[in-house]
């Protein structure tokens, strides 16, 4: 049953996005992020079945004594001629059917005088086998006889005299077929025990790993409870649903400590509906040369009427100062200096970009006279910035879903695809560092594990 085993190994999937910039992230303390990841389970009835025929020899059954059992004359023997076969039943139940070939032998005589006669013969053996998954990750089963059914009836033939023997080789059956309902629970306690492996996915998961070897980022995950619904039975397979509720933290620069492994799993919660909501936080860092060339597209040798002359924009380049962006434009014409106009940058839901707040503006002149008349242009310049200088988010946000949704949408191991689409992706808290600006993004999505051919 290797499905189980890699049942947390989603630990080591890449989820987050990173712009590329030419230097590292700033330290920033992200926060925990509590997130749920689904993973629908389907168990194949083949697999079971191919658990139980291994375990189970094709003679199952064998009597070598004429005189056992009140010296009853009879010998049997029971072979399994296919497969063991099971089919899901409607009550957290399995159908199990086992067909049998027996050959039986019968002494007809008295007095110590007895003549032998053997036949074979065929029928099927059922039987009802109720299945529960305990939340210390065992699987119990309770297995009950459930009758049979004669392919050929067995008959011992003397010429003139024909003796039914089904009795006989019913009461044997039937002894031998309770035998057989312990041994396939007693199979199927010790094969269904998933601890051991649940142990080693929870304790994979506490170790963190790098998702970005750029800006030295890391992803540490940590499990704090699964949930499991009822299991659901059908002709061929037994589903059922597993959610992980973690919680993701990323951090910058050294590895994180991994949590402290466990030694037994915690146990499980049954629930009827999974939340399939997982959150995650990316950046995407826009480089002060970037936030330049946009300042200069924009800008760079744009003229001004200020009182009926002009003033023109000759150079212009943006950067940090005191976690503020500054933009520092040279200007001619009517007014000769410096500007200096710094803002707080936030994100802009409509526009769709970084934009500066609580702006301010300094310019720094020569001309003294200038000074007074700067105001009208002060009001201009600024205004001008704030309504139409911005970073524009929107392909940063693109490259995010993009990324991510292709880091949800792989094959990581052999049977194990994920299943995942972004539906809620934003920046929220724009951050300053020594080499750019940094968005935080908030990423809501769906993500799903299917295991298909374990």
């Amino acid at each position: 049953m290797k499905f189980i085993r890699i049942l947390f190994l989603a630990g080591f999937i890449n989820v987050f996005a990173q712009t590329n910039v030419d230097n590292q992230l700033a330290v920033y303390n992200f926060p925990k992020i509590k997130s749920s990841i689904t993973m629908p389970v389907t168990i194949p009835l083949s697999e079971i079945s191919n658990m139980i025929n291994s375990s189970v020899k094709e003679l199952i059954y064998q009597d070598d004594s004429y005189t056992d059992n009140n010296n009853d004359q009879f010998k049997v023997k029971v072979w399994k001629t296919r497969p063991i076969r099971l089919v899901g039943g409607t009550s957290q139940n399995l159908l199990i059917e086992v067909p049998l070939k027996i050959w039986a032998e019968k002494g007809i005589g008295t007095l110590g005088v007895y003549t032998y006669q053997n036949t074979t013969f065929e029928t099927v053996m059922y039987f009802n086998t109720s299945l529960s998954f305990k939340n210390n990750w065992t699987i119990m089963t309770s297995t009950q006889p459930n009758g049979f059914k004669w392919v050929t009836k067995p008959v011992l033939d003397y010429g003139k005299v024909q003796i039914p023997i089904t009795s006989l080789v019913e009461k044997s059956l039937k002894e031998q077929q309770e035998k057989f309902c312990k041994t396939i629970d007693q199979q199927m306690s010790t094969q269904l025990n998933f601890q051991q492996y649940a142990v080693l996915a929870w304790n994979v998961f506490s170790q963190p790993f790098n998702i970005s070897e750029e800006y030295n980022t890391w992803l540490k995950v940590t499990p704090i409870s699964v949930n499991i619904t009822p299991l659901k039975f059908y002709g061929n397979q037994i589903d059922t649903n597993i959610g992980i509720d973690i919680y993701s933290e990323t951090y910058t620069g050294s590895k994180p400590e991994a949590s402290q492994p466990v030694k037994s799993a915690a146990n499980f919660n049954f629930i009827p509906v999974l939340s399939d909501k997982f959150s995650l936080q990316t950046t995407a860092n826009v480089p002060f040369t970037e936030a330049t060339n946009i300042a200069r597209k924009m800008f760079l040798d744009k003229e001004y009427d200020v009182r009926g002359s002009k003033v023109k924009i000759t150079d212009i380049k943006v950067y940090g100062a005191e976690n503020r962006v500054m933009i520092e434009a040279a200007t001619e014409g009517y007014v000769k200096g410096i500007v200096f106009i710094s803002g707080i940058p936030v994100y802009d839901d409509v526009k769709k970009k970084i934009v500066l707040s609580d702006t301010k503006f300094n310019l720094r002149t020569s001309n003294i006279l200038q000074k007074t008349a700067t105001l009208l242009f002060k009001g201009k310049i600024v205004k001008m910035i704030e309504e139409e200088y911005g970073i524009p988010t929107q392909e940063l946000e693109l490259t995010s879903r993009k990324s991510i949704e292709e880091a949800f949408n792989k094959e990581y191991y052999k049977g194990l695809k994920m299943n995942g689409r972004v539906f809620n992706l934003k920046p929220t808290s724009i951050l300053m560092n020594p080499s750019g600006i940094t968005a935080v993004i908030d990423t809501n999505a769906s993500l799903k594990l299917m295991i298909n051919g374990i």
